[in-house]
C-alpha cells in the first residue's frame, strides 16, 4: 500500500492505494502542537479503523502547506508504519510545469491538484480548492500552470461575517430556497453560498477569457460540495483530487 497525505491549513487528509484503487481515505485536524508520536498514535487508529496492516504499507507521498509540520508528520509515518515519506516538491516529476513569476512560491497542494487534473481529466482545466482558502488553478493543455486566483474561503468568510457583525448569528452552511432571502439566516446562506457559486462562475469566465476554452473544471475541498451544485457552469467534484494527484507523482517516479 502506497499512503498518500496532504497537510493543509485546517485538515490533514490521508488515503492508501492499492493496484491503483483509493481503498480508504480520512482526515485529522491540523495541529500545530501536536508531536510525532500524538500523530502516530492517530495514524495507527486510522489504519485499525480501516482494517490497515502497517506492515503492507510501502511507501509514502506527502504534500504540506503548514512547513513547522512537515517534518512532524513524517516522523509519525516512520512511527507508525515504519516508511521514509517522500515530501512533494517542485523538483519531482509532477508532471505539471510551473510558469508563474516565482514559481518556489506555489504551494504543494496547488501542484497536487494540477497534477491530478492532468491524470484524470481533459485538459485545458480549472483546479478549484475550496478549502481555508479558495484556490482556482490554471493547468494549460500541455500541463503547464500558468497562475492562480486565491480568495478567503467559504468558512473564513462566514466566520469573519458572523465575528465582525453584531447582529449576524451562526448560521448552517445550507443553500437557501431562493436568492431573496426574507429572514437573516435566508440572507445569509443566499449571500454565503448562491453568492459563492455566482462568484466562481464568474471567475471562471474570467479565467476562459485568458487562457481560452476550458475543457474541464474540477473541485475539491471540504467547502466544494456545498457550493458546487449552484454553480451554472458544469463543475465536477472529486473530494481525493488531491490524494489521486500525489499518487500520480509517486507513479511517476518509480518508471
Amino acid at each position: 500500500m502506497v499512503l498518500a497525505v496532504d497537510i493543509g491549513n485546517t485538515n490533514v487528509v490521508l488515503g492508501g492505494y492499492e493496484d491503483d484503487r483509493l481503498v480508504f481515505s480520512a482526515r485529522l485536524a491540523t495541529e500545530t502542537k501536536l508531536e510525532a508520536d500524538q500523530f502516530a498514535l492517530q495514524l495507527r487508529g486510522i489504519f485499525d479503523l480501516y482494517g490497515v496492516q502497517a506492515g503492507n504499507i510501502t511507501d509514502a507521498i506527502l504534500s504540506s502547506v503548514v512547513p513547522p509540520l512537515t517534518d512532524t508528520f513524517t516522523r509519525a509515518l516512520r512511527i507508525a508504519a515504519g516508511v521514509e515519506t517522500v515530501v512533494l516538491t517542485q523538483q519531482l516529476p509532477t508532471g505539471v510545469r510551473v510558469d508563474i513569476e516565482r514559481p518556489e512560491e506555489l504551494g504543494a497542494d496547488l501542484v497536487a491538484g494540477a497534477a491530478g487534473a492532468k491524470a484524470l481529466y481533459r485538459l485545458p482545466a480549472v483546479v478549484v480548492d475550496m478549502g481555508t482558502a479558495t484556490k482556482l488553478t490554471a493547468v494549460l493543455e500541455d500541463g503547464t500552470v500558468p497562475g492562480v486566483s486565491i480568495l478567503p474561503g467559504v468558512f473564513l468568510s462566514l466566520n469573519a461575517l458572523t465575528n465582525g457583525a453584531s447582529q449576524l448569528s451562526g448560521i448552517a452552511l445550507q443553500p437557501p430556497t431562493r436568492a431573496i432571502g426574507r429572514n437573516t439566516a435566508q440572507s445569509m446562506q443566499s449571500g454565503v453560498v448562491l453568492g459563492t457559486a455566482s462568484m466562481l462562475d464568474g471567475m471562471l469566465d474570467r479565467f476562459e477569457a485568458e487562457m481560452g476554452h476550458i475543457e474541464t473544471v474540477v473541485a475539491t475541498g471540504g467547502a466544494a460540495s456545498f457550493i458546487v451544485p449552484h454553480c451554472r457552469r458544469k463543475i465536477v467534484l472529486e473530494p481525493d483530487l488531491l490524494l489521486h494527484g500525489l499518487y500520480a507523482v509517486y507513479k511517476n517516479m518509480k518508471k
